[in-house]
């Protein structure tokens, strides 16, 4: 994955559509009606506001600081201006190319969705989408409400009386597809990728981390006291008297900070794959926790037991299951009512949005003002139905040519690895032989899904928001769990279209770039290459470079997690990929925090090889269209191509959202991002001249050589 975002793509300014058709209306008054022939229908057609397909700029010669040296400050010397210029607004805690992309795309997503909930007989994608829109603005129904889309789960909390009821109560709540405890869900075997298995997962926590809990670091220190408040105003909110929510909000704090120490840290999840991998089947899942029997779990989502599934981070399931048997239910039950209301609270009246907001986006992350219902709502439809609304998205805000040019791109970037690959000076050739049958093997998904979700099964209504969000999420689980035990779908997606992000997926060896993020900064059809090749090219080269990454390289051309490399090749890996987190360790984000080079290494190895063979191909680019290789601006197109990676990573943050990153975010700060990479190339020191000494130059044992 790329950051928190990539996608998009530059379109025409007059798409018309015809999205739905409504009922007959009444002819004009001076026709007079034929007896015998009804009117015609009218068809409404949608057409989407111009300025929300106008492209956003790529480089401009106005941020462009003149006064700073390219070798020296490279952000600052392509960024400065622009972030100087674009603080983060007030509704958000970053602000930068990928959001400001998303921006785009959210403007085109309101007028669909807007579209939809106003069509009298829509049906399909249309009808959930204009369903879950239209309830989630009617403010008036939704104050009326109050808790009672989830009252009946308040009352069974309520009425728990000892452990086994504990642990009945967590199967159905389950099943209902609400689970918070821990991670339930189905995907491809590790080790026979083409088929599906369950997985088991740690979870259970408020706060993002485990080191929240534990650690003595100042923030977090303040997170774990806000946190506490956050808990005693939510349960307050619900009618708990003051007192009594002051100690339920402590008990919950303990129970969660127990759960914490048996937990992996952001870290350990991200950088050992293998972590998620622990195959038993039912009768050894049941002594690691007897006191929740995984039989009585499968049976309560009438699924049969399987006869393997994977029951990751043991320690954590353990630990449940001994809290089933010693701790008290009181405080289970204050666990699961808070944790009821908490998550639904964005659903609820007011009072708990604002407290929501208050903790989880003004505290934690720095965020001064709420996004408006309107926006909040298109998040919750993106999470809920998204690909629903993406089918409706693709029409229009995705031409065919940009699917096309997109597969050339692709192409270009894998021809780019293959001499890569098979001039490896540290890799044997064996190894290497497999290392290029996995880049045969690349699937590219480019725009939208060859084939759209069936959604047949989830009926939505004009009564409410709650119960609209409650019964796709219901739908959700019980679709993902229908994949247990059968073939992998190799057509499904993992992002919706309107999506601005990119991604690998290891098990399935593919790389996916949704139709959102294929406009400028990342790409313009009428643009330079060094643009092209700077922006979406780097992205593509990132994604598929993942596939030879710290984790990807664990898994094989079929998606295999095995172990193709010899003893040799990986230790001469490591000790390249090593000096890549020393260099990221010794980047200081703020407050004397510095970046985790161990935490985003994937992400780093990634930047580093995807901008390499980007160059590649943007030099072979331009070697069999010598006319396109010309300077720009004052600038050449090798200084182009690094200036435009330098804006993809243009990025502000508030400090607090910087601090929970830092912890949780496998990807480096933007402003690392666009000099680390750079800085190990020779192909940037001679586009700029740089000189040995200069910042942007890493020598000796410092610079960086992987592919």
């Amino acid at each position: 994955m790329l950051s928190v975002s990539f996608s998009r793509l530059a379109l025409s300014l007059a798409i018309v559509t015809a999205l739905a058709a409504c009922g007959a209306s009444t002819p004009p008054a001076e026709v007079a009606p034929v007896a015998t022939q009804a009117p015609a229908p009218v068809v409404p057609v949608f057409s989407v506001n111009q300025e929300a397909l106008t492209p956003l700029p790529m480089l401009k010669a106005a941020d462009v600081a003149a006064d700073v040296a390219a070798c020296g400050d490279f952000a600052g010397k392509v960024n400065g201006t622009w972030l100087a210029a674009n603080p983060v607004p007030a509704d958000r805690t970053t602000w930068g190319s990928f959001d400001a992309l998303g921006e785009r795309s959210r403007d085109v997503q309101k007028q669909l969705v807007e579209f939809a909930a106003a069509a009298p007989d829509a049906r399909g994608v249309d009808k959930l989408v204009g369903d879950i829109w239209a309830t989630g603005m009617d403010e008036t129904k939704i104050e009326a409400a109050g808790l009672s889309p989830i009252q009946t789960d308040l009352d069974a909390i309520t009425a728990l009386t000892d452990g086994p009821s504990v642990a009945a109560w967590l199967r159905k709540d389950f099943a209902a597809g609400n689970g918070f405890l821990f991670g339930f869900g189905a995907n491809p075997d590790f080790k026979d990728s083409s088929m599906t298995i369950a997985y088991a997962t740690q979870g259970g926590l408020g706060l993002p981390d485990r080191d929240y809990y534990t650690a003595d670091r100042e923030d977090y220190k303040t997170a774990r006291a806000n946190y506490l408040k956050h808990i005693e105003a939510v349960l307050t909110l619900a009618g708990a008297g003051a007192g009594d929510a002051g100690k339920q909000a402590q008990s919950i704090m303990a129970f969660e900070t127990r759960l914490a120490k048996v937990s992996l840290s952001s870290e350990e999840l991200s950088r050992d794959v293998s972590k998620y991998y622990n195959p038993v089947d039912i009768a050894a899942a049941d002594a690691v926790s007897p006191n929740f029997p995984w039989s009585e779990f499968f049976k309560a989502h009438a699924i049969d037991a399987p006869a393997m599934f994977s029951l990751a981070q043991p320690e954590f399931h353990a630990e449940v299951s001994a809290m089933l048997g010693d701790t008290a239910v009181a405080d289970w039950q204050a666990y699961l009512r808070f944790h009821a209301i908490d998550s639904a609270s964005p659903y609820l009246p007011n009072a708990y949005v604002q407290q929501n907001f208050a903790f989880y986006n003004q505290q934690m992350r720095g965020q001064s003002e709420i996004q408006p219902r309107w926006k909040r709502v298109l998040s919750a439809i993106n999470g809920s139905v998204g690909e629903a609304l993406g089918q409706m998205y693709v029409e229009v805000a995705f031409p065919p040519e940009s699917k096309a040019k997109m597969e050339t791109l692709v192409q270009n970037l894998r021809n780019a690895l293959k001499p890569r690959l098979e001039n490896l000076e540290w890799m044997s050739a064996e190894t290497k032989a497999k290392a290029l049958e996995k880049w045969a093997s690349f699937v590219p998904k480019i725009g939208y899904p060859e084939k759209w979700r069936d959604w047949s099964g989830l009926s939505t209504t004009r009564d409410s928001y709650a119960s609209n969000l409650l019964a796709a999420n219901r739908f959700n689980y019980q679709w993902n769990l229908g994949k247990i035990g059968k073939p992998v779908d190799r057509s499904e997606w993992g992002m919706s279209p309107q999506t601005v992000n990119a991604s690998y997926n290891p098990l399935q060896n593919e790389i996916t770039f949704p139709a959102a993020i294929l406009q400028p900064p990342f790409f313009d059809p009428n643009a330079d290459p060094a643009l092209n090749y700077g922006g979406i090219g780097a992205v593509i080269g990132h994604e598929i470079i993942h596939g030879y990454d710290d984790q990807g390289s664990r898994f094989d051309a079929k998606g295999t997690f095995s172990d193709w490399w010899s003893a040799a090749d990986r230790k001469g890996f490591e000790s390249r990929t090593g000096k890549l987190v020393t260099q990221f360790n010794a980047y200081e984000s703020i407050d004397g925090i510095h970046v985790n080079g161990d935490l985003t290494l994937g992400e780093n190895i990634a930047d580093l090889g995807g901008l390499a063979i980007a160059y590649d191909a943007m030099q072979a680019t331009l070697a069999a269209d010598p006319a396109s290789n010309k300077d720009i601006g004052g600038y050449t197109q090798a200084q182009r191509f690094f200036m435009n990676w330098a804006v993809v990573w243009r990025r502000n943050f508030k400090p607090e959202e910087l601090k929970v990153r830092l912890t949780t975010d496998p990807h480096a700060p933007a402003n690392f991002r666009a000099i680390g990479a750079p800085s190990n190339m020779a192909q940037f020191a001679a586009a700029f001249d740089c000189k040995p000494g200069d910042a942007m130059v890493r020598q000796g044992e410092a610079k960086v050589a992987i592919w």
